[in-house]
């Protein structure tokens, strides 16, 4: 039996895999959180064998919990979910130890597969991914922008590009005010952008936001 714990702030999308989880004789959900604190909360008292976690979760991202998790438990595997396109966050998500990236819409039997194959300690991306990375090394192509931004960075980036004040971001990380602004200017920096309109642009573009 495969034990997952699901960490998604949406309650619906949480009952949704609930639903598609019970169709598998193999697989049972032994735990769910809204957030990364109730992350680490639960996993302190589960025992599991991966998690499903959401790469937009309010407060600390879903990159930052990863983060998190492969420093406290580097031996328990994640499967990242997200409604984002995989050619502009799998890589960031790759990269920082997940080991596999699923979208939110993607067919139940590729979730399946993708927990089966993960736990087996293989890892997993889409076949339309593994197409997209392979033809990236082919075109040599450079970085993008935001792949020079760290995880924090890259989350501040995205909600200045959505359009909240310094002061909401600041209040939603529970940092300060004066480190918002430091994250803006090394962003500004990095990214060689003038404004929040240069961002939002390029955010938009580059289909950061929804």
């Amino acid at each position: 039996m495969i034990n997952i714990l699901i960490a998604d702030d949406h309650a619906l999308i949480r009952e949704g895999f609930k639903k598609i989880l019970k169709s598998q004789p193999d697989l049972t959900l032994v735990g769910e959180a809204s957030n990364a604190r109730e992350l680490f909360a639960r996993l302190a008292h589960l025992n599991v064998d991966i998690v499903l976690l959401d790469i937009s979760m309010p407060g600390e991202s879903g990159l930052e919990a990863l983060k998190e998790l492969r420093q406290k438990y580097p031996r328990l595997p994640v499967l990242i979910l997200s409604v984002h396109p995989e050619e502009r966050f799998a890589v960031r998500a790759l990269k920082s130890g997940a080991a596999g990236y699923i979208t939110k819409e993607s067919a139940v039997e590729e979730l399946v597969q993708a927990i089966r194959k993960i736990v087996g300690g293989g890892k997993y991306v889409s076949v339309a991914l593994a197409e997209h990375l392979a033809d990236e090394l082919e075109a040599g192509n450079g970085r993008p922008l935001h792949e020079m931004l760290s995880n924090r960075e890259f989350q501040v980036m995205r909600m200045i590009a959505s359009g909240k004040k310094s002061s909401d971001i600041a209040e939603e990380l529970s940092v300060s005010l004066s480190t918002v602004n430091t994250y803006r200017n090394r962003i500004f920096e990095k990214m060689k952008m003038q404004s929040n309109v240069d961002l939002t642009r390029y955010a938009i573009e580059n289909h950061l936001i929804e």
